[in-house]
């Protein structure tokens, strides 16, 4: 039912296009549905990407894949990606189903690869942030290429499904903040494929150039005071020196340049970064309409600058840098167990701390019996956070 109802509802908000279409010369029908057919058809192959993605993660990865990523309970994310993957599955039927109603046909016989993206459950759920965040970007920016207001409210609609998405990802990182930035950045078409494009497996005519792709090339984590090196077929046989580094953050006017070879993430940001090269440090501004696409050289690459990690992250995944608890048991005999509970009763019965001793005895003796050992190792009734 669910899928049912979300096709009939999105069905519903872009066959109006056809029958309830303002009657309008051939000519400038045929200009508007050029623009139109475009966002749909990239729009669609984006949630065939998407879909791929996650099916392919939920048939390789078991339980147990789950818990080793520092997930408390396998259940939370599995159910959470099984949801993501059928919204995507469905944006796909029913953009496929406009783009036919319109007398076009979908772009159907690109194939997707994500070999690296799937080596483990961490890496996967890393990557999953950034496809989540390149569709918001992708739907953001290609509003603008929407002729039709009908057209525009349905892809706005599959727009706030997949900010949801993004921000269940955020959570489910355990580093991330749900909603990083009041504010979103987008992409051209030909931005998002330098992204997407590494997924793609052989020939797929998009009809879209696609910017040069961009790779961080930094192992480990990113976050404020680490310089950024990169790696781009664009830089063959070119002085990398005279380039800049530009990173686009949402709520920004431009971008904020930087020398190519002092490219440093400032101590301010939080959330998605996009990261360009571009060929001067004249800053790209934060719109796709009039940013300059001549001077980019390559990318963009999108990196999360996880600095403001929130609470609600560790309720599905453990901090995996964090001290593990363990518990240890022993076995004992009836007449130990006599004993221990023959001398549970002498404490109990014995006399109040005097006042002579006051707070500061009972802080030592608290001290002494549960505090930290010389190896700072905390033990409390059986509980050790050594491993």
């Amino acid at each position: 039912m669910h899928f049912t109802s979300a096709f009939l509802a999105l069905t519903a908000a872009v066959l109006p296009f056809v029958s309830a279409a303002p009657a309008i010369t051939t000519a400038a029908r045929a200009k508007r549905a050029d623009s139109d057919l475009l966002v749909f058809k990239f729009a669609d192959l984006l949630e065939q990407l998407e879909s791929a993605f996650y099916e392919q993660a939920l048939g390789k990865f078991k339980d147990a894949d789950f818990v080793a990523a520092g997930f408390t309970n396998p259940t939370i994310p599995i159910e959470q990606f099984l949801a993501i993957q059928k919204d995507e599955a469905t944006h796909s039927v029913v953009l496929q189903a406009a783009l036919k109603s319109f007398g076009a046909q979908p772009i159907t016989n690109c194939k997707f690869k994500f070999d690296s993206a799937l080596t483990d459950v961490a890496t996967m759920a890393a990557t999953a942030r950034v496809v989540e965040n390149v569709g918001v970007t992708a739907y953001l920016g290609g509003a603008t290429l929407l002729t039709d207001p009908v057209l525009l409210t349905a892809a706005g609609s599959i727009l706030t499904v997949e900010a949801r998405h993004s921000t269940i990802l955020n959570v489910l990182s355990s580093t991330g903040t749900a909603v990083p930035s009041p504010f979103d950045f987008a992409f051209t078409p030909s931005e998002v494929l330098a992204l997407a494009g590494g997924f793609i497996d052989g020939p797929c005519e998009t009809g879209i150039p696609a910017n040069v792709a961009l790779a961080v090339t930094n192992t480990g984590g990113i976050g404020p005071g680490t310089k950024l090196t990169f790696d781009s077929t664009a830089f063959a046989g070119k002085d990398t020196s005279t380039f800049f580094c530009q990173m686009l953050v949402g709520g920004l006017g431009t971008a904020l340049p930087f020398p190519f070879n002092e490219c440093v993430v400032p101590s301010d940001l939080n959330g998605p970064v996009a990261i360009f090269i571009t060929s001067d440090g004249q800053p790209l501004v934060n719109n796709v309409r009039d940013r300059d696409t001549v001077k980019q050289v390559a990318g963009p690459a999108l990196a999360f600058i996880d600095t403001v990690p929130q609470s609600i992250g560790a309720l599905a995944r453990t901090n995996l840098g964090a001290p593990v608890l363990k518990t240890s048991t022993t076995t004992i005999t009836p007449e130990q167990a006599s004993t221990i509970l023959s001398s549970a009763s002498s404490t109990a019965s014995a006399p109040a701390p005097t006042s002579t001793g006051g707070a500061a005895a009972l802080s030592a003796t608290a001290n002494q019996t549960t505090g930290p050992s010389k190896d700072a190792a905390i033990n409390v009734l059986g509980w050790s956070n050594t491993a």
